[in-house]
């Protein structure tokens, strides 16, 4: 399945004239540990799949679905016999939407969807990533790209809808209106996105939102499931990552250009959240 692989890292080859990939996949392999720039959608439709990402292991029944964010390293393993679906679609194509952007930050590295955690969507997102899959396989291609899109941004709109009232639900004693609540938090993580690159401080930020350092800390890691600082490196990494795909950028000016302070702890950030230093992110993409 993985058709071009420098290092870990996985060039998806398109469909001709599309940013879509899609297998209709039923081979006996494992595929080693790797990760893309593309969004990654699973569901076995025969027998089991099993997924090993962030030092964690997912296997997935017939009908469950896991969406793996871009940039995650993942690990592959197959039955003997079965039958799953892989959808590869390009995530740049869709972060102009800055809900997509918000909700793939909070998920990062994956969701799983299954009947029991989302009970009222799941049949649906099901449905959809079968109709992506026939309108891949068909002959007709008359803005087929275009429809698959549609389905695509109709399954992480549920994905997104679910999750946010999730979030809502375990922040049920929040002083302040739900929507209120959801609105503001989102508004915040846009805030993050934009400004990543300077120095963010939490108790700036916190200001912003109105609430208290402790409080918003707490709010702020049951919305994204991860700290602030954490939520500002990911960002931050993610651009670099970016960065680091121009030749003409030295390591050290990305660095500074993302908001380290230091050469040494972007290295060690880039580590921590890549699995790899930034050389050999750059060696693995240009090689």
């Amino acid at each position: 399945m993985i058709e071009t692989l420098n290092g870990i890292f996985e060039t998806v080859n398109y469909k001709q004239n599309t940013s879509i990939k899609l297998y209709d996949n039923d081979q006996y392999e494992d595929y080693p540990p790797h990760w893309h720039t593309t969004m990654e959608l699973i569901m076995p439709t025969d027998n089991i799949y099993t997924v090993e990402c962030n030092n964690q292991t997912f296997t997935l029944r017939e009908g469950d679905i896991i969406l793996i964010c871009p940039g995650c390293v993942h690990t592959l393993f197959a039955p003997p016999t079965g039958h799953r679906i892989i959808f590869q679609p390009d995530a740049n194509a869709l972060r102009f939407i800055k809900d997509i952007e918000t909700l793939l930050n909070a998920i990062a590295p994956l969701i799983v969807i299954t009947p029991e955690s989302f009970p009222s969507t799941h049949g649906k997102i099901r449905e959809l990533l079968i109709e992506i899959k026939n309108e891949y396989l068909s002959s007709s291609s008359s803005f087929s790209e275009a429809i698959i899109y549609s389905k695509l941004l109709e399954i992480i709109a549920l994905i997104g809808r679910n999750y946010t009232r999730k979030s809502e639900t375990r922040a049920v004693h929040v002083m302040i209106k739900q929507e209120e609540y959801m609105k503001k938090f989102i508004e915040i993580c846009n805030y993050i996105d934009e400004h990543c690159s300077e120095d963010l401080n939490l108790d700036d930020i916190a200001n912003m939102s109105g609430f208290s350092k402790f409080y918003f800390s707490r709010m702020f890691r049951q919305f994204t499931n991860v700290s602030f600082y954490k939520y500002v490196n990911m960002k931050r990494i993610a651009k670099a990552s970016e960065l680091l795909t121009e030749p003409q950028n030295s390591i050290t000016d990305v660095a500074i250009n993302c908001g380290f302070s230091s050469l040494s702890s972007f290295i060690r950030m880039f580590k921590i959240i890549k699995g790899c230093t930034p050389t050999e992110f750059r060696n693995m993409y240009w090689s």
